[in-house]
């Protein structure tokens, strides 16, 4: 059989019976771009490897867990692999402050930060921004949200996101386009609420 010609619901159907072909398919299929997701947000060759192979271990261990009456398969599955990273990177963080905390003797020769990202008013801002970034995203529709998340977090171009979701280039656009504009009415508003 040849599992290239397939759709993607079609291979989880047959992914639920445990077929390795509609496995493989998928992750040939799906595989550059989960890693590519993946590298954007953990930064590290290692754990962006790790993340994938995690990703599409859940989906063989879990293949009900895509509801097709919810959405395409693609963005389920990068939802899951962008997930996936933000919490492997949150993890790697708490480990990395967890061994950098200075022992009592240490303290005493610890020099102040210079690095703007230790002042508590600017993270505080930048967090109040990233959050209403995030909110602003919820209200897009998943046709615009998807290219805007692959685009902006995925570091892809647009042609790489038409190649990847299978549409056209200009569809990939216009939807880019409508979101972007969405998304700076809904700031917009925001910020004019806050003033």
């Amino acid at each position: 059989m040849d599992y290239t010609t397939l759709r993607d619901d079609e291979l989880m159907e047959r992914l639920a019976s445990r077929d390795l072909g509609a496995f493989e398919a998928l992750y040939d299929r799906y595989g550059d771009l989960v890693y590519s997701v993946s590298i954007r947000v953990v930064g590290d060759v290692h754990v962006a490897q790790d993340v994938t192979q995690d990703v599409f271990l859940r989906v063989w261990r879990k293949p009900d867990y895509f509801d097709q009456g919810r959405g395409k398969f693609v963005t389920w599955l990068l939802s899951v692999a962008r997930n996936r990273s933000i919490d492997e990177r949150r993890s790697h963080g708490r480990r990395l402050r967890h061994e950098a905390l200075p022992s009592a003797t240490e303290e005493e020769d610890v020099v102040p930060s210079t690095d703007e990202r230790d002042d508590p008013a600017l993270m505080t801002v930048l967090q109040d921004e990233r959050k209403a970034v995030r909110d602003a995203m919820r209200v897009l529709p998943p046709e615009q949200r998807l290219p805007i998340q692959l685009a902006y977090f995925g570091g892809l171009t647009q042609q790489e996101i038409a190649n990847q979701l299978g549409h056209p280039l200009g569809t990939v656009k216009t939807r880019i386009r409508l979101g972007m504009q969405k998304m700076r009415g809904v700031l917009e508003a925001r910020m004019a609420k806050d003033v």
